[in-house]
């Protein structure tokens, strides 16, 4: 039913079996913790800036800075967040260091949010 514009349940009975096959399939609460905090990667502009970037081409942190019109010292703070979350890993080839996705997972969550996003 309708309350107020919001739909609440108006049943009496608890579907025990529907809870207690979800319950058996939840995963523990440090799994959840760690999900949330992956998705909050995504949660600032620059990062997700930067994501689309490396899922095109492994770049440098001067290139990303040109790129997004931003200093080195912001995209090295950011790539720094990035990795630490493992969504980004680098490689160091000389005196210059490339970023790139950590894997193929990152890149299809990264499109996949994109996809959701235009539906």
């Amino acid at each position: 039913m309708k309350n107020n514009d919001q739909v609440v349940c108006d049943c009496h009975a608890i579907h025990e079996d529907v809870v207690e096959r979800v319950r058996g399939a939840m995963p523990d609460g440090r799994d959840f913790h760690d999900l949330a905090n992956l998705y909050k990667m995504f949660a600032d502009n620059t990062r997700v800036r930067i994501l689309w970037a490396l899922s095109r081409e492994d770049m440098c942190v001067c290139d990303l800075a040109v790129l997004l019109g931003m200093t080195k010292s912001a995209i090295s703070h950011q790539l720094k967040s990035l990795r630490l979350a493992n969504l980004v890993r680098y490689d160091k080839q000389g005196k210059v260091v490339y970023y790139s996705l950590a894997d193929g997972h990152v890149k299809d969550i990264f499109e996949k949010g994109f996809v959701h996003m235009r539906e």
